[in-house]
């Protein structure tokens, strides 16, 4: 009797270890898309939701890696910053998304992009975002300037335009530009067209045609809205309360103003060359950071421009906070932001 007691059990034990091991052959589906929490544990959400905040008497600051760009989130009143974490020579699909307080301060520190590489593109939908630079929200909708491909000198880079939802992160859809490289900066109009910058090559003897300022209409139709001089290595760019496009150079220190035809309508000169980030207030103020010079320029309307900063590190393509009524302007390399505070 004790003989066979142990024989079913045994038994028992087998059948239910031969269960366990097919239940874990079965194919696991794709795991489903998720953004990361805000600073709290645990980092990323599980099934049953559990999450408990981090100690309100904790501050954390970081979560800032070779960001070229940010916008303002009115919806959640915090700063939007893409990272483009490590080059696409060395691990493409690094990049990721943190949200920043006004007061620099983390809120999330992986937004968009908490997965690792190879987890990112098994999810459904798939995850892809390599190298952002220029970014901006509109209709609830984040854009970004990606790139695929430039992971060997053999591999030819190809701009692409992504779109997350802002309210769950997830991708939203993507225009690829064949035969451009890369784009620098963008800025998205009410209707949802997208104004691109091609900076184009640099050099003893650069070639103007390559640089470009790009039009991406809503249902995805790409043109090039400008070519050649007056631009010269185009960066920031962004639309007025007139809703003419503006954009400045790299290449010296204009500010170009163009109509929605795009004919140059104005042209303005900021207090340094070397132009990257570019913010145009609702009074038509245009504020311009020099990446090369560090110096932050403001443009009143009808009036000359004055530095109202100077030597910031790497000043790239900076946003407007309205809730705090500051510039944030990402310092590139040095992995930090910069706040301004500015007067209305």
């Amino acid at each position: 009797m004790t003989r066979i007691t142990i024989l079913a059990c045994a038994t028992l034990v087998a059948l239910g270890a031969r269960s366990d091991v097919s239940r874990a052959q079965q194919p696991q589906g794709p795991p489903p898309y998720v953004v990361g929490n805000p600073l709290g544990l645990p980092v990323t959400p599980t099934a049953n939701g559990t999450f408990e905040p981090i100690s309100p008497n904790v501050k954390v600051y970081g979560a800032i890696y070779s960001a070229e760009s940010c916008s303002y989130d009115r919806e959640r009143g915090v700063i939007v910053v893409p990272n483009r974490g490590v080059p696409q020579t060395v691990q493409t699909n690094d990049a990721f998304v943190s949200l920043i307080n006004h007061d620099g301060s983390v809120h999330t520190a992986r937004w968009i992009g908490i997965q690792s590489p190879a987890d990112r593109v098994r999810s459904t939908p798939a995850l892809v975002l390599n190298e952002p630079y220029g970014s901006d929200i509109m209709n609830g909708m984040l854009y970004v300037a990606d790139r695929d491909g430039g992971t060997s000198a053999a591999d030819a880079s190809i701009a692409v335009i992504r779109r997350f939802d802002m309210k769950t992160g997830a991708p939203a859809g993507e225009v690829r530009l064949p035969g451009v490289d890369w784009i620098n900066d963008i800025e998205v109009a009410d209707d949802g067209t997208v104004y691109a910058t091609r900076t184009g090559a640099f050099g003893e003897r650069p070639d103007p045609a390559t640089w470009q300022i790009w039009k991406i209409a809503p249902n995805g139709t790409a043109s090039v809205f400008v070519q050649g001089a007056p631009l010269f290595q185009p960066n920031g760019i962004g639309v007025d309360p007139q809703g003419n496009i503006v954009v400045v150079n790299i290449g010296d220190d204009a500010v170009l103003t163009f109509s929605p035809a795009g004919q140059l309508v104005r042209t303005e000169h900021a207090a340094q060359a070397g132009s990257d980030g570019l913010v145009i207030l609702p009074d038509g103020t245009k504020y311009v950071s020099s990446v090369r010079f560090g110096g932050i320029s403001r443009i009143r309307p009808g009036a000359a421009a004055e530095l109202i900063a100077r030597n910031v590190p790497n000043a790239a393509s900076m946003c407007y906070d309205a809730g705090a009524s500051q510039l944030v302007i990402p310092m590139n390399a040095n992995n930090a932001l910069a706040f301004i505070h500015i007067d209305r």
